[in-house]
């Protein structure tokens, strides 16, 4: 099997939940001897940065890139008004990236094009042109549910906007569904969504897999630091962020003046930096996200929006992290509530919770050590591999 991948950014190095997601896919293969070629967009945000990937990467998966700038301008928001395209769809695509795609079909034939994510869909028809290769979309969200969601936390003419928008995805959605030979949606959730978006290619769910050998798993411990790390340029953590501390963290600390909040992440807003909760140490990025975790205690995820799979809850958990997080942040996870995770929907659930187990701190560690054994049951990378990999052969059969 040849398997070309298509990304929307460089897998590689694994910057955050998306990158890892990618990436965990292309190491799979790579372990089991199978070729693959990857072609990636870089942008401002995700810039290609060969000095980090290790020379084996560079060899084995011969990766090549092209630059897109992908940043919003009030000029192409106001063009695209006036057409029947996704702005959002129509930010990813360029010329010279095309012409790569084409390029490396016409060079090696393709068993399979793994398009990661909704973002490159926008290429299959000039894939469909230049190659017989089955076109499998790998869905890490359902994009104009996100955006649907976040409209309504807007007012006024960012409201009206974000709904324009949504209306324009779920358009572009629909209709790219129907061009691939076969979707795997991360989540049962989002598989069933693709069903009622009207998808009747075939499906199968590919949760996030992780090698369980790339996590340091320390001995867990239990404390009063409680944390959360996630990329703040992605709005549902900063809607989520900012909803815990409005109305939960300011109860948690009153109620124990030793709690800590700690807050990584990617490009923390200026808001969140100088925000004056008490006992907030707002981090930010930082090198190693094993080690921060390792530091911590309880993983908070507040999660309002959003679909797909929080991989940061899976890397809390697989680190014996005792994790508080919404019914949305924990969609995908074969979990059992107050077992090997804890849900909390309201901001009262979600204080109670924190509370209690600050005060309960052996339940920490006993939650924490179930959630590392669920882990290890149900989302070794091996296993989520084998499954995509059957499935493709299914689809060339």
């Amino acid at each position: 099997m040849k398997i070309l991948q298509i990304c929307l950014k460089p897998p590689f190095p694994e910057v955050d939940g998306g990158c890892k997601a990618m990436h965990a896919i292309t190491q799979g293969f790579l372990d089991k001897n199978i070729e693959i070629k990857v072609l990636t967009i870089s942008t401002p945000k995700h810039p290609f940065q060969k000095e980090k990937m290790p020379t084996s990467y560079l060899e084995k998966t011969k990766i090549e890139h092209v630059f897109i700038n992908t940043k919003v301008t009030l000029l192409g928001s106001i063009l695209n008004l006036f057409s029947s395209k996704s702005y959002n769809l129509e930010r990813f695509y360029s010329k010279e990236f095309e012409n790569l795609i084409v390029k490396t079909l016409k060079e090696n034939a393709y068993d399979v094009v793994l398009l990661e994510t909704f973002f490159v869909t926008g290429y299959i028809e000039v894939i469909r042109e230049n190659c017989s290769a089955k076109i499998v979309y790998q869905a890490q969200n359902i994009e104009h549910d996100i955006w649907s969601l976040n409209a309504q936390k807007e007012k006024g003419l960012k409201r009206w906007y974000f709904k324009f928008l949504a209306k324009r995805l779920k358009i572009a959605e629909i209709e790219n569904i129907q061009k691939v030979d076969g979707i795997a949606p991360i989540t049962d959730m989002d598989k069933k969504r693709f069903t009622e978006l009207g998808a009747t290619v075939p499906m199968i769910t590919i949760p996030f897999g992780i090698n369980l050998s790339g996590y340091k798993y320390e001995l867990p411990h239990s404390g009063n630091k409680v944390f959360h790390i996630g990329s703040m340029d992605w709005s549902p953590n900063q809607i989520g962020i900012k909803w815990l501390l409005d109305n939960v963290w300011k109860d948690v600390y009153k109620k124990n003046p030793n709690a800590q909040l700690n807050l990584a992440g990617r490009r923390m807003p200026a808001w969140l930096k100088s925000d004056n909760n008490q006992n907030l140490n707002v981090v930010g990025e930082v090198d190693s996200a094993i080690d921060f975790i390792n530091a911590n205690n309880i993983m908070v995820v507040p999660l309002l929006t959003g679909s797909g799979m929080r991989i940061k809850i899976i890397e809390g958990m697989v680190l014996g992290k005792m994790v508080i997080t919404t019914s949305i942040g924990a969609e995908g996870i074969s979990y059992t509530d107050k077992k090997n995770i804890v849900i909390a929907n309201t901001p009262q659930e979600f204080k109670e919770a924190i509370i209690y187990y600050l005060d309960n701190e052996e339940e920490q560690i006993v939650i924490g050590k179930a959630a590392r054994k669920l882990i290890e049951k149900d989302y070794d990378n091996k296993m989520i591999v084998n499954k995509i990999m059957n499935f493709c052969k299914e689809l060339m059969n």
